[in-house]
């Protein structure tokens, strides 16, 4: 056995005591840093956190779906889309029903000189009346045989051309529904409070995609366009809406589901939608289409006189100061243009080819301009007057040797 001496067993005590101190310092040191760390790791996560939300916030699905909470889960099955998108699908499910596709058989000749039918043109149209009123475009049904009008639930009924207008392009055709379908129908609203940049929508079929939606901004408004030699449709809507062969007479709407244009054409080198496509207003097409179905016409007033269309060869040759505009060959007698001082032509003059040649009348009256609107052909004296009725009155300027001339004239039938 082992003695230890008194001074000994004090040196070892002291020792042992310093070791466990130092050991549960050690250890106590240990766990401190071991805890900020884990603070010092949580901070950073949460700080990354925070940056991923500012950066994601809206911008992809991955921080919808980290961030979901109950409120945002009833959010999603209420409806999950933005205001843009609501007010889509509200447009969309609200009128959808009320577009129809339109395609039309015409009569052709075949190798026999025997009338044959074969497959016509194709477009759209919308209903506007639960009686069976479908407005459209002229251009859709011309030449047609046999109209057909396909519904949104594909059930197809024969149509009848109620009228047409060539001069606004729009017709407006009927079927007959059963007694017991109500027919969904679209109102039309009012074009003249339209705004560049305000946002519209097409529905239509085009390429035979049947109730094809296209959305866009107005891009121009008081378009004067030419849809053929003889016509100019004035204050046409222009816009970057999507409109291809097949979306022709189908509804432009707003965002309240209202009519605010029938979708009448594209400017396209290719054929296809190249970003600029026009409508006919809905003020225009809402006053045609119910003419249309009231007396299956549309009556315009007109100035009671015969025109030529001037150009430079004529004009050089009467040595007028103008080379465009129209030229008064004749004038109604006792017409109301006469009454109201419009004069004539009185030297006759043979113009044109010799196979092709006619007569006209030099000396009279050059229309430039009714009511504000210059006239440089007979489709613009057309256009001018297209929404004018008998029994107007319009300020005429004529030029008259040098002089310009404004008449007032009663517009006649």
């Amino acid at each position: 056995m082992k003695l230890y001496s008194r001074f000994q067993v004090i040196v070892i005590t002291a020792i042992t005591s310093v070791s466990i101190i130092a050991i549960c310092l050690s250890l106590f040191a240990i766990i401190s840093l071991n805890k900020k760390a884990q603070n010092y790791e949580e901070d950073v996560a949460d700080e990354n956190i925070s940056i991923i939300e500012e950066k994601t916030y809206s911008d992809t699905p991955v921080f919808e779906f980290k961030t979901s909470t109950s409120e945002q889960i009833k959010k999603t099955d209420f409806g999950g889309y933005t205001q843009d998108e609501v007010q889509n699908i509200s447009v969309y499910e609200t009128c959808k029903d009320a577009v129809v596709n339109i395609t039309t058989e015409v009569v052709a000749i075949n190798w026999f000189l025997e009338p044959v039918p074969r497959e016509g043109s194709s477009g759209s149209g919308a209903i506007i009346d639960k009686r069976g009123y479908v407005v459209t475009n002229t251009h859709v049904i011309a030449d047609a045989f046999r109209i057909y009008i396909s519904l949104a639930d594909g059930t197809q009924y024969e149509g009848t051309v109620v009228g047409s207008d060539s001069a606004s392009d729009i017709a407006v055709v009927k079927f007959t529904p059963p007694e017991n379908m109500e027919l969904r129908t679209i109102d039309f609203g009012d074009s003249s409070y339209l705004k560049v940049g305000q946002k519209v929508i097409a529905i239509g079929n085009p390429f035979g995609l049947e109730r094809t939606m296209t959305t866009g901004i107005i891009s121009g408004l008081g378009r004067p366009i030419q849809s053929s030699q003889n016509t100019i449709i004035r204050d046409m809507i222009q816009t970057d809406t999507a409109i291809n062969p097949g979306n022709s007479g189908g509804p432009l709407l707003d965002m309240h589901s209202r009519i605010v244009g029938i979708n009448t054409m594209i400017y396209s080198n290719s054929g296809d939608s190249a970003g600029i496509g026009f409508a006919v207003p809905a003020n225009t097409a809402k006053r045609v289409a119910a003419e249309l179905i009231q007396n299956g016409k549309v009556t315009r007033g007109i100035i009671d006189a015969s025109f030529v269309q001037l150009n430079s060869s004529i004009a050089n040759y009467a040595k007028l100061a103008v080379n465009s505009g129209l030229l008064v060959q004749q004038v109604v007698e006792n017409g109301n243009a006469e009454k109201a001082g419009l004069k004539g032509g009185t030297q006759a003059v043979r113009y044109g080819s010799v196979r092709n040649s006619q007569v006209i009348y030099l000396g009279g009256d050059v229309i430039t301009a009714i009511d504000g609107i210059a006239i440089n052909s007979l489709a613009g004296y057309y256009a001018a007057l297209e929404s004018k009725k008998p029994g107007d009155e319009v300020s005429v300027a004529v030029l008259r040797g040098r002089k310009t001339v404004v008449i007032e004239i009663v517009l006649s039938e």
